[in-house]
């Protein structure tokens, strides 16, 4: 172990808050600051080069050009940018992130997307069918996730993180008129999506974290010792981001309701997936407002819904709980203004393509889906189970992470990226996740994703010392205990992204 491992370790065991003390006071010391980015500039070379391939292909533009360029130039270039673009993701090679993806859909799609391009549902009255379109949108949703009969209603939003973010704000207004909380606190375990954290610095929420038992599900006795007269909302996911796995809901939704406080099921990512399963006969437990602790739930209409990227829905049991999301005011010299979620103008477009998108697919084409993805996701599992160095982590359905006791996996995950395959690497613990996706059912994608896999497994095992592109990254970022200094490679990372 070299010393400056050696070091990290003991930094390791410190409380948290006394350690991001001691980082500030490092940074401080002069010299301190000037190696950090000395060891930063090496990774930002490659991650620049990575995230700028156009520099020397294209025209670059930092400022307006003082004569229009010709339509056919412009669409010319954005061709052939989609065509280097489109190869990452249309095979099958990617983790998530295009879920559909199929041509005779996507040109059903942009047609419907062209049909409303000037739609703006901040104006109702001009266009009231962006109204049809998001009211039953939500009320599809709705009954699909257990809401029949019940009275469910809610809004679309622009994707996951902000169905979240909406979700929290509502229950901390909630809480401050109806209990009288200042100092509002949510329970959230640690496999959330990052989107609770960011609403918490947002709207100024104490997250209490919450851990995972070993199948990656949140520890309900934790949850119910978390529980104090400031706690406004509980959080599960059906399923988690990193692991798949589904949490507790059941038993969470008696706790809410025990003591009368909110209770969100994430099911940003599983929302679409889930209640299919469930009717094709897979082992999903109920997660859903069939449980009357469940408060409010969020369901990505761009994942699984099918939907063109931009919307998602967040659901509430009961008008009176939405009506803390919305805006209004009535003082304002420009007129009466209101808006449902964080947006004024809004694309009516987004909304239409959403619509299109449940009504074409409908019932027995969600089913038919769903049942593709399960079997790929079943063969997929044996598949990394028959790898030694290799295991699954908790008992996923869709969402497979796999770990190593014996070999670097984020060496496998780089390797992965050289024939081709974008998989997310997580940390804490170590492992790197796929997510199945109608790309993947594919005939022969699974196979071959298997057979790379065991390259690249063998590969990291007769080079061990091997560096790596990525590797070295995702390294740094699970074992550095100076987190402050993760986070600054993060807002580097940002800042290249807006670089021209």
């Amino acid at each position: 172990m070299s010393w400056k491992d050696s070091i990290f370790k003991q930094l390791g065991k410190l409380n948290p808050r006394f350690l991001a003390s001691i980082e500030k006071s490092m940074k401080a010391i002069p010299g301190i600051s000037q190696k950090i980015d000395g060891e930063y500039a090496g990774i930002m070379v490659d991650l620049e080069n990575s995230a700028k391939p156009y520099r020397n292909k294209f025209t670059t533009f930092a400022q307006i050009p003082q004569k229009g360029r010709d339509h056919s130039d412009i669409l010319r270039e954005m061709e052939s940018m989609r065509e280097m673009e489109e190869s990452h993701w249309k095979d099958g090679f990617i983790s998530g992130a295009v879920y559909h993806g199929d041509q005779e859909h996507i040109d059903f799609l942009n047609k419907v997307y062209a049909i409303n391009s000037q739609s703006n549902p901040l104006h109702a009255d001009v266009w009231p069918s962006a109204t049809k379109f998001e009211a039953e949108i939500v009320a599809m949703t709705g009954d699909m996730l257990g809401g029949a009969g019940q009275d469910v209603c809610g809004t679309l939003s622009s994707g996951g993180t902000e169905s979240i973010m909406l979700a929290m704000k509502t229950y901390r207004d909630w809480a401050l008129e109806t209990k009288g909380i200042t100092r509002p606190e949510m329970i959230v375990p640690i496999t959330a999506h990052a989107a609770f954290d960011k609403a918490s610095q947002y709207f100024n929420i104490k997250t209490i974290h919450v851990p995972v038992d070993e199948n990656f599900r949140a520890d309900v006795n934790a949850v119910r010792k978390a529980i104090t007269s400031n706690t406004i909302v509980i959080v599960g996911s059906a399923p988690s981001f990193p692991h798949g796995a589904i949490d507790p809901i059941e038993e969470l939704s008696a706790l809410a309701l025990q003591n009368k406080i909110g209770f969100h099921v994430d099911a940003c990512l599983g929302g679409f997936v889930l209640p299919w399963a469930e009717k094709l006969g897979y082992p999903v437990p109920l997660f859903d407002f069939r449980f009357p602790g469940v408060t409010s739930m969020s369901a990505d209409t761009h994942k699984y819904g099918y939907a063109a990227k931009g919307t998602s829905v967040i659901l509430y049991r009961g008008q009176e709980l939405r009506h803390f999301q919305y805006y209004t005011t009535t003082e304002w010299p420009g007129g009466l203004y209101f808006s449902p979620t964080f947006a004024g103008s809004r694309p009516g477009a987004l909304s239409a393509a959403c619509w299109a998108a449940l009504t074409t697919i409908g019932a027995d084409g969600y089913l038919s889906a769903t049942k593709k993805i399960m079997e790929t996701a079943a063969m997929i599992k044996q598949g990394i189970r028959e790898i030694p160095e290799l295991h699954i982590l908790g008992d996923p359905l869709f969402v497979v992470a796999f770990a190593s006791e014996s070999i670097n996996v984020y060496k496998v995950l780089d390797y992965m990226s050289h024939k081709k395959w974008s998989l997310n690497g997580l940390h804490k613990p170590t492992c790197v996740h796929i997510c199945i996706t109608l790309r993947h059912t594919q005939p022969g994608v699974a196979e071959r994703f298997l057979s790379d896999l065991r390259e690249a497994v063998e590969h990291v095992k007769q080079h061990p010392a091997e560096k790596g592109t990525m590797a070295p990254v995702y390294g740094m970022a699970a074992t550095l205990p100076l987190r402050g200094m993760v986070s600054d490679l993060l807002k580097k990372y940002l800042d290249v992204i807006y670089k021209v």
